[in-house]
């Protein structure tokens, strides 16, 4: 079963993609920051990872360049909301380092499922 660790600190957002991605029979693990999620990830590699961007302790920019320096082959998609500036200011700058696929929030459930399907079948 692919495995998918979800990272981000709204509680709502979590549950929401955690539900739909259990409904689509992905076997999902959520963190409430980067640093969790990338602990999560060392100690059992997961097959994606679905980072938001603003967040607590460790932010989705800082989280996104340690998985790939650790691990150049992670899989990750990039969400965000928006912070000081614009979400898509956030997204371009994720996937320079390494993001595959990148949405604003609200994330289209769709689109998402289809990147996904992409990245891991």
């Amino acid at each position: 079963m692919t495995r998918i660790i979800i990272i981000d600190d709204n509680i709502q957002v979590l549950d929401m993609l955690k539900q739909t991605l259990e409904c689509e029979g992905y076997n999902v693990v959520s963190a409430p920051n980067g640093n969790e999620g990338i602990r999560l990830y060392r100690e059992n590699p997961a097959d994606l990872i679905i980072t938001d961007i603003i967040m607590p302790k460790k932010e989705g920019l800082e989280t996104i360049m340690e998985l790939k320096k650790d691990f150049p082959d992670v899989k990750i998609i990039a969400i965000s909301g928006g912070g000081q500036i614009s979400p898509e200011e956030y997204l371009i700058m994720a996937k320079k380092l390494g993001a595959r696929y990148t949405f604003a929030k609200p994330v289209a459930r769709k689109e998402l499922l289809s990147a996904i399907r992409e990245l891991v079948g």
